[in-house]
């Protein structure tokens, strides 16, 4: 049975370095990659990203899964990013699979930028196809594994995580948003950040805990409630490891006292 365990535990730990996003934070990703843009022209990562820091999320256009939602979240988020596109960041949505076209990253680019909710320069957002195997080095680079998996009536699917990956303009890997939501917030500290070649853990998630967004005001409010509450947690619990170790100490005191 204890074997049996050793072997589940192991091969769970196999797949998991296998699947899902293995950080490379600091690596650089060659800004000589070739892609293929949604007008079918052939552009360097460099070119694409202009020289400004950039987010990167890594899907496949037919996906029936977590893209769709991610991709969503992404233009609802850029409707609320406090930054000027295309001047502060650029966005890349970069496809993985083999054998989809630059007519179909057109038509979900085309979809994608029209729900945006205010004016967006569109220069600033493009969907590419991978150009000799480039989307496979460039996913590589950044620690972001996938499986390809074909069913018996040969529908090829993607095993895949979802993430938002920050690049500063060099090409270094400078941030992880992991999930398929992020808040406006949480994605301007990362652009910001790579802006300047920062690497490191986002402190965003921590700010996260005691801000909320306010989305008439289109700002963070401090959450003074929740962290008062975390605070007299801590306290209550210091006072109960108090009264415990007291309460210990009395009896140590009384046994000794009895065996006197």
């Amino acid at each position: 049975m204890r074997k049996l365990l050793i072997l589940v535990l192991l091969s769970l730990s196999i797949q998991a370095d296998q699947l899902g996003i293995n950080e490379h934070l600091g690596q650089m990703v060659p800004l000589d990659l070739k892609f293929i843009n949604e007008k079918g022209e052939k552009v360097t990562l460099k070119k694409l990203m202009d020289g400004k820091p950039t987010m990167i999320t890594l899907n496949y256009f037919r996906c029936a899964g977590i893209c769709g939602p991610q991709l969503a979240d992404m233009a609802k988020m850029l409707s609320k990013l406090d930054l000027s596109e295309n001047t502060d960041y650029k966005v890349l949505t970069i496809s993985f699979a083999e054998d989809e076209t630059p007519d179909l990253a057109k038509k979900k680019r085309t979809a994608y930028l029209k729900s945006i909710t205010r004016d967006f320069v569109q220069d600033a957002w493009h969907f590419v196809i991978g150009e000799n195997n480039s989307s496979g080095i460039l996913a590589d680079k950044v620690g972001f594994t996938f499986k390809k998996e074909i069913s018996p009536s040969g529908a090829v699917d993607y095993i895949h995580p979802g993430a938002l990956i920050m690049l500063s303009p060099e090409g270094k890997v400078t941030r992880y948003l992991n999930g398929i939501g992020q808040l406006p917030f949480d994605v301007k500290m990362a652009v910001v950040e790579a802006g300047e070649g920062k690497v490191g853990p986002t402190i965003a998630k921590k700010l996260l805990f005691c801000f909320a967004y306010d989305p008439k005001g289109k700002t963070y409010i401090f959450k003074w409630e929740k962290v008062a509450g975390v605070v007299m947690t801590l306290l209550m619990l210091s006072f109960l490891v108090y009264l415990v170790m007291t309460s210990r100490r009395d009896d140590d005191n009384h046994q000794n006292k009895g065996e006197n």
